[in-house]
């Protein structure tokens, strides 16, 4: 007989770090276990990588499915290489196209429903990771997410409560009923849900190395859908799509650097906001003060206001990456911060010329970043009915402005929220020094000597410092993401915070104008800081809403000896696993 328990009665519970050589860190353990069989029978990183994010399809529709998009980082023992899996809009969708469709006043693409839809780039991005860095077949990697389709798994707390919440904005949406309201609501804190129909897709995946899904018979099925239901996707469409390999960019920060994928993501605002701080003195801070605090969502504020201004796809942007992230361009910004008051500042003019997240490192060296979306939650919610295929609604970031460089186009790729990070230190110095006692008496890294500043070219380029990787990390969250990346790096590389206490830490998210999110935990005394400087503030108990969720691997030293330290968010139902 089972117990009717009360699912939200409980104290507050600290995760620990995990320490092992292979590991594997994901919001849902199920998928962190998925991806550690992988490494068990012979696999790398990269095997457990795509084996934990076909897991997450099922474990988490809340935050992505078949249907999404992809981003990735990855060290491969030698070199960085950025993955830019992220779909792009069909061959019809043009400003005028939405405008018949919707009206000529129609000044947005639709939130919801088959408008939103672009083509799907994670699965592509599987199988380009697998065909270079791979060691495992590729129907290997999908074995454990169709054991769970098929078998099911008993519903998480934090799952269920964002599944509950969404059901009544898309039970009208093609297919979600079908998919995700199995009772007619969804699904109850563990109760078995299975998605049978998402397990024929996974193995024709795997039969076909994932070709399938874009050139054959689920490429069929979802062009089908969208005709059925006035969408413009098309077969060809889907068959014309190919992931992108990039180069990722860089920001030195007190010995380190933060590596994240170019635009169209908006990872460069995190690397914009570092590139301010560098001009203040955060180490002599005290790390929770409300000082502290001020600076960061100052130079994040700053950050934003630039990325939402140029950031697009990077041929219609009006200026570039290195552009935005000149160091003389980002000293005059950091100029612009008032210790004592809050400011809603605009754009600058640099110089012209619902997600998941998971991260995976062996034993070898090899580490993976990794992060895959269907947006808001489950997407557009359309449902490709027998093939589970849940697509995200990427489109409704695209702009109906001509004049915006975002302005929706043919083919083109819309500006992206998800954000994989890794951080690298020059090869020469030693990657990280002996634990020691921390302020808040954890185990943290001892910072040890500082190199000086070095020039900023991209990762490998002519004139760069060899470099070793040091951590693979991701917060997820829409714009949360590069705030999160921003406040744990600063804890970690300023105030020596070990990875696992840096992600528990109380965070703060901006919103717009001076109106700024803080978690409940929040120091009622920084709280207070934060107000007499202005910022307009509401303090938040729902951390899973408003806060992000991160994972963390931070390397030790030699990989084979010395291993990792890994950290997972208690804000969702994750794990880090490992041996």
């Amino acid at each position: 007989m089972t117990l009717a328990f009360d699912w939200t009665a409980g104290y507050p519970s600290q995760r620990l770090p995990l320490f092992a050589r292979n590991i594997v860190s994901t919001s849902h353990p199920l998928a962190a276990q998925a991806g550690l069989r992988m490494m068990l029978a012979g696999g790398n990183a990269v095997d457990a990588a795509i084996a934990a994010a076909a897991a997450l399809t099922l474990t988490e529709p809340v935050s992505n499915g078949l249907g999404s998009d992809a981003f990735c980082i990855l060290w491969d023992g030698q070199a960085l290489h950025g993955l830019n899996a992220s779909g792009c809009a069909p061959r019809a969708w043009t400003p005028e196209y939405f405008k018949r469709k919707h009206g000529a006043d129609a000044t947005a693409l639709p939130v919801r429903g088959w408008g939103s839809v672009t083509v799907p780039g994670a699965v592509a991005g599987w199988m380009a990771l697998s065909q270079r860095f791979g060691k495992l077949p590729f129907a290997d990697l999908m074995q454990p997410a169709i054991e769970i389709a098929e078998r099911g798994y008993a519903v998480p707390p934090v799952v269920q409560q964002k599944w509950a919440n969404a059901v009544p904005l898309l039970d009208q949406q093609p297919g979600f009923a079908q998919a995700f309201m199995p009772h007619g609501r969804a699904p109850h804190v563990g109760e078995l849900f299975k998605l049978h129909d998402a397990a024929r897709t996974l193995r024709l995946i795997a039969q076909s190395k994932g070709e399938a899904f874009y050139r054959g018979e689920i490429a069929a099925a979802i062009a089908r859908h969208a005709h059925e239901h006035g969408g413009a996707m098309t077969e060809a469409d889907l068959a014309a799509y190919r992931p992108e390999w990039v180069t990722p960019l860089a920001q030195d920060y007190h010995g380190h650097t933060l590596h994240e994928i170019p635009p169209n993501g908006q990872g460069i605002a995190a690397l914009i906001a570092l590139g301010i701080l560098k001009h203040f003195d955060l180490p002599r801070l005290a790390v929770d003060s409300a000082e502290a605090q001020h600076l960061q969502i100052e130079a994040m504020k700053l950050a934003f206001a630039d990325v939402y201004r140029y950031v697009a796809e990077p041929a219609s942007m009006e200026c570039t990456p290195q552009q935005m992230l000149d160091p003389a361009y980002l000293a005059s910004r950091a100029k612009l911060i008032d210790a004592k008051r809050a400011q809603d500042f605009g754009a600058g003019n640099p110089v012209k010329g619902g997600t998941i997240y998971l991260t995976a490192a062996d034993e070898r060296g090899m580490m993976v970043s990794f992060i895959q979306s269907n947006y808001m939650g489950f997407g557009s919610g359309v449902v490709v009915p027998g093939y589970g295929v849940s697509l995200q609604n990427r489109g409704h970031s695209f702009s109906l402005d001509a004049r915006s460089p975002n302005v929706v186009a043919p083919g083109k790729r819309p500006f992206h929220t998800i954000i994989p990070a890794m951080l690298t230190k020059p090869k020469a110095r030693p990657l990280l020094p002996p634990l020691g006692e921390g302020r808040d008496g954890g185990l943290v890294a001892n910072r040890g000597p500082q190199p000086g500043p070095h020039p900023n070219p991209p990762p490998g380029g002519e004139g760069a410092d060899p470099l070793e990787a040091v951590m693979s990390f991701g917060v997820m969250g829409a714009n949360m993401q590069p705030q999160g990346h921003l406040q744990t790096l600063v804890r970690m590389l300023d105030h020596a915070q070990h990875p696992q206490a840096a992600c528990d830490a109380p965070r703060w998210r901006y919103n717009a104008g001076l109106e700024l999110n803080v978690e409940a935990s929040m120091n009622p005394a920084t709280v207070q800081g934060l107000i007499d400087r202005g910022h307009q503030l509401a303090v938040i108990n729902d951390s899973y809403q408003d806060f992000g969720a991160g994972q963390f691997i931070w390397r030790l030293g030699d990989p084979a000896s010395d291993g990792y330290v890994a950290a997972s968010d208690p804000r969702r139902d994750g794990q880090a696993v490992g041996f």
